[in-house]
């Protein structure tokens, strides 16, 4: 039986290593991770919050982490994450629903907040709902498509990665 202190080590070395992969994922396509067509595919990592609530802190902080890495502007860093930090509170939420509804809340968080940044923070001059459908469809690609792969990938050995964390 873990202790509570051995249980707190894991869930932050995990939410630690959640956050550095991440960041590495979204710097290493670094040309597809910014702008009002973005697919990042950290974002993929959405999917983590199934199988342990470490990822949430983890995808918040590698979130900002990399925008602040990445050049973006505050109001970027600060509602980006927020972004991404309310996707993974409501994907864990999900996780005893249908594997199908996890990457939804990432997916919509991020095409509601994004282009509202991109517009008013970095005026890209689009109309705001043709941001939403470019910045939804990057999502969909990086939390629907690439999450799901890393789902089913993962599903398998939930039991051993993230068991000290769940």
């Amino acid at each position: 039986m873990k202790t509570f202190r051995q249980l707190n080590v894991s869930f932050m070395a995990q939410a630690a290593m959640i956050a550095a992969i991440y960041v590495v994922l979204t710097l290493i396509g670094a040309s597809f991770s910014y702008g009002e067509v973005q697919v990042r595919i950290s974002e993929a990592l959405t999917i983590l919050p199934v199988f342990t609530p470490a990822a949430i802190p983890g995808l918040f902080l590698g979130c900002l982490l990399s925008n602040i890495l990445g050049g973006c502007i505050l109001p970027d860093i600060i509602f980006g994450s927020l972004a991404t930090l309310l996707g993974a509170i409501f994907t864990y939420m999900l996780r005893e629903r249908s594997k199908y509804l996890a990457p939804l809340p990432p997916i919509i968080a991020n095409a509601v907040i994004v282009p509202f940044v991109l517009r008013y923070g970095y005026q890209v001059p689009l109309p705001i709902p043709v941001m939403m459908l470019s910045v939804g469809i990057g999502e969909v690609v990086s939390c629907g498509v690439l999450g799901m792969i890393l789902y089913t990938a993962l599903k398998r050995y939930k039991n051993v990665l993230f068991k000290t964390a769940s």
